[in-house]
């Protein structure tokens, strides 16, 4: 039998679950389908920056706006995702000093505000800022969770009515008479196919965009820019840190909770999945970043990790730095499909607005005159997104903690009871990997270990509480370590490398994980 869905969106990004709220705030639920877990693409992949507009406002002056205005919105309405940090932009020697002189017209002609600063100054704030600093602005840049912010919205649009089915992966988009019919999707869970028989369909599936499309008979010229970042061990910064030079590599800096996030590149990539986190992108981000802050080049970095920027071509644009960051709604009906709309590209900062332009749309084809009220309706904090804060478990643990509340992740303090909230909280969608969709809503696997000691105390604990049984659990595990693997490989030396090793030697020594089953899940790369 069909699923019937007045609006169906594809892809569980910040954007998809961002239209899931709008449109169910308008009276409009949703069923919203994501072939693998919350922000599993891009919205899980970037550093986490809410833009001040100051970044764009030489290539962008647009995108610069919108950023500016967005994040003021998004400061009133969630202010739980979002560590008011501010920010700085720096220039260093060698730096182009014309840009360096521009910079606060341009803010100027912006309404961005800025405020110079000397570099005496600047350095008593940042104190790991470089010496050869020559320039400094300080700007309202700040710090955002994405996980948080996408579960609040997804959480808020399932209280409306919405729903969702994670792990869904669509495998057939089917048309007749200039409209979309059907949808066909397996559930990865159960293996089983379904039908869903839309009136509207938004496609918000991110770098993975023009592939739903192309489904539907439907073109979008996208190029893959794939990012690399890096994750230091220890904060290096109370505020974000830009480069103030035209956008390049490595020039952002962004703290989040207990760490710091740098990046990041902007490598062309054939295909979405083919994004990965290279050893000669760690290299070089490090290289260049060392001269607006030296201590970059000695820290210890945990992790590396990539996302897709799915950017729309026009004109004669081919080179990714050269493409706008700005966001592209596409009305299919160009295509010859009235109910089928696609929205992409854009920035994290302004993920509200791009919902609400989209929701827009909908509505019109739909005859529905509602208006958007996203713009002051507060986003509720939810049970859903609380664990991804940095700190919460730890004080959790401390102010309420029974007996026999073990610690299960030393390096973030998750305790057992925070997992099982979190388990309880899965319900019946717990995915292909219980293991990974914890670590996604949770600071596990996050920390110095990177889930080499606490992914093994958590799946002894899935087992302990019949959540797991035979070979899966080590499956699972195999499949989360490797996963964790791919984002310390690129920088193991020294210290890290040891602590790799002692891993394999704990994982493949005591438990033969090399040997583990691989029937249970399917490649990264072929999802």
């Amino acid at each position: 039998m069909a699923i019937e869905a007045r609006v169906l969106i594809i892809g569980g990004g910040v954007t998809g679950t961002g239209v899931a709220r709008d449109l169910a705030l308008r009276g409009v639920p949703c069923l919203l389908l994501e072939k693998r877990d919350i922000n599993a693409g891009a919205s899980g992949g970037n550093h986490g920056l809410l833009h001040s507009g100051a970044r764009y406002v030489a290539s962008d002056m647009e995108a610069a706006v919108e950023c500016r205005e967005e994040g003021e919105i998004l400061r009133r309405i969630s202010p739980q995702c979002i560590e008011d940090t501010g920010g700085l932009f720096v220039a260093v020697q060698g730096d182009d000093e014309d840009y360096v002189a521009d910079f606060p017209s341009l803010c100027t002609r912006s309404s961005i505000p800025s405020r110079k600063l000397d570099p005496a100054e600047v350095r008593e704030l940042e104190p790991a800022l470089s010496d050869r600093v020559i320039a400094a602005y300080a700007v309202e840049d700040a710090a955002v969770d994405p996980f948080m912010l996408s579960l609040d919205n997804l959480s808020h649009s399932l209280t409306l009515g919405g729903s969702v089915q994670r792990n869904a992966r669509v495998t057939a988009v089917e048309t007749e008479g200039g409209r979309i019919r059907r949808v066909r999707f397996v559930d990865g869970n159960s293996g089983a196919e379904h039908v869903v028989e839309p009136e509207i369909v938004v496609n918000a599936a991110g770098a993975w965009a023009g592939l739903v499309a192309e489904m539907a008979g439907a073109h979008i010229d996208l190029l893959y820019s794939s990012g690399c970042l890096l994750v230091t061990q220890d904060r290096i910064s109370r505020r974000v840190v830009n480069r103030l030079r035209k956008a390049s590599d490595a020039d952002i800096l962004v703290p989040g909770g207990t760490v710091s996030v740098l990046g990041t590149t902007s490598v062309t990539v054939d295909h979405p999945d083919h994004c990965r986190p290279t050893v000669e992108e760690a290299d070089r981000i490090i290289e260049d970043a060392r001269a607006m802050m030296p201590i970059l080049e000695t820290t210890r970095y945990i992790r590396a990790y990539s996302g897709v920027r799915p950017l729309v071509l026009s004109g004669d644009a081919g080179d990714a730095r050269s493409v706008s960051r700005g966001f592209s709604l596409i009305d299919h009906a160009r295509d010859g499909l009235d109910n089928f709309v696609t929205i992409t590209g854009g920035k994290l900062t302004t993920y509200r607005l791009m919902a609400e332009r989209t929701a827009d749309m909908v509505c019109a084809k739909l005859g529905i005159d509602a208006p958007c009220r996203t713009r002051t309706e507060p986003v509720p904090a939810s049970a859903m997104g609380m664990w991804t804060e940095p700190g919460r478990a730890p004080r959790n643990w401390v102010d309420r903690r029974a007996e026999d509340d073990l610690v299960l992740c030393e390096c973030e303090m998750v305790s057992r009871s925070v997992v099982d909230a979190i388990i309880a909280e899965l319900g019946d969608m717990r995915g292909r990997s219980m293991l990974k969709a914890i670590g996604m809503r949770s600071r596990v696997g996050k920390g110095p270990c990177q889930g080499g000691f606490c992914g093994l105390r958590i799946t002894g604990h899935l087992y302990d509480q019949g959540h797991l049984s035979g070979d899966r659990g080590i499956a699972e595990l195999k499949a989360f370590v490797e996963r964790r693997w791919r984002g310390f490989s690129p920088i193991l030396w020294g210290l890290p490398l040891m602590q790799a090793d002692l891993q394999e030697a704990l994982y493949c020594g005591m438990l033969d994980m090399e040997l583990a089953r691989p029937e249970y899940f399917e490649s990264e790369d072929g999802e």
